[in-house]
């Protein structure tokens, strides 16, 4: 019998021990993942949502883009807010609640038997609520002065534009005023009047800061308050315009 080259022995051993021997599977790599709880994927939808809306406007964002975002499936987002349309409401509401309170609380009249704060020191503070809020929440804030829609949600208390939430706040400088011009002899009917004067006059100086942010935003505050309560502290009881001529 020819015997085999001994290198081609060897071969066929090896080859029958690996024909033998079962190999042994790799171990699939492990990959965390970490799953949320329905409140923990609400809460992350919203975030993503709300920097896509503050960057691109409630109409270039797509259910789509919010999904790849958050690396969710399109279906999680229906799921969750049943759509675009309801996650934007959402967002849109938390943001006028959060400077509605925060304009609330700097307007708050001391309770009876309390030291009285002075209406100068109340405009500030409305002002400094306003500013720091955009300070700590710029995109939060350009949510709201964009000029969208807000389609709101069953059970809602959404407040609809930054429009209405500036009339909201005006109401509420509504009695300031009101105070005012019945100490310095005025009539009381035109408060309302100048309160939205008041109130939009500060929320346009805002929407400029807001991309500029210079000066600082207590001397911004500083010059509003100046234009403003030194203009009402000598308002004329029955103005008349210098170049209309009236009837």
């Amino acid at each position: 019998m020819t015997s085999l080259p001994a290198d081609l022995e060897e071969s066929d051993e090896t080859s029958n021990v690996s024909q033998l021997t079962p190999r042994t599977p790799r171990r699939a790599e492990a990959r965390e993942r970490t799953r949320m709880s329905g409140q923990e994927r609400r809460e992350q939808l919203l975030d993503v949502g709300r920097r896509l809306f503050a960057r691109k406007g409630f109409e270039a964002v797509s259910v789509e883009e919010i999904a790849a975002k958050a690396n969710v499936s399109k279906p999680v987002v229906y799921e969750h807010f049943g759509g675009k349309e309801g996650l934007y409401a959402v967002v849109v509401d938390r943001e006028m609640g959060y400077l509605l309170d925060s304009i609330t609380q700097a307007l708050a009249i001391p309770a009876k038997g309390e030291t009285p704060v002075h209406p100068r020191t109340l405009l500030e503070r409305a002002g400094m609520a306003l500013f720091d809020f955009i300070d700590r929440d710029p995109d939060g804030f350009r949510i709201l002065v964009r000029d969208t829609p807000v389609v709101r949600t069953p059970g809602s208390e959404g407040r609809g534009t930054f429009a209405g939430l500036l009339v909201d706040v005006a109401e509420q400088v509504d009695d300031l005023l009101a105070r005012q011009f019945k100490q310095h002899g005025l009539s009381t009917k035109w408060a309302p009047m100048y309160s939205q004067m008041l109130v939009g006059m500060v929320a346009q100086t805002g929407m400029w800061w807001l991309d500029v942010r210079k000066p600082k935003k207590e001397e911004v505050v500083a010059h509003l308050v100046n234009l403003a309560w030194n203009g009402l502290q000598t308002l004329e009881p029955r103005p008349r315009s210098v170049t209309i001529p009236r009837d």
